[in-house]
């Protein structure tokens, strides 16, 4: 199984969201983060007072899922977040050693 984190703009969620429950993704955890890498935040103005905007608002969606459906679920990330522009975030792939869904104690594929 593999546990796929993506780090997107908030304002394609819900785009993502659904174009991955078009292709069978029926569970994900979404957390709202802050935090920059290249884009490196921005300049603002409030009340005439320049200042600067370290750390941006993103969202970061966890999947966890079989091995089989990885390439499918990145690929559909990638095509439904990208805007061509920076910031549009990243995504990190992990392999994942064992699920137990605490109600049943079903494991693995079963669990998710």
């Amino acid at each position: 199984m593999k546990k796929i984190e993506a780090i997107i703009k908030p304002f394609k969620l819900d785009d993502v969201r659904e174009a991955l429950s078009d292709i069978g993704i029926t569970g994900m955890t979404v957390t709202e983060v802050r935090g920059f890498g290249r884009q490196k935040g921005h300049t603002e103005l409030y009340r005439g007072a320049e200042y600067m905007v370290d750390f941006l608002p993103k969202v970061k969606m966890e999947i966890v899922i079989a091995d089989e459906l990885a390439g499918q679920c990145i690929e559909t990330i990638i095509e439904v977040a990208q805007t061509g522009k920076i910031g549009d975030g990243k995504i990190f792939v992990y392999d994942v050693e064992r699920v137990i869904r605490i109600r049943t104690g079903e494991e693995n594929e079963n669990a998710v």
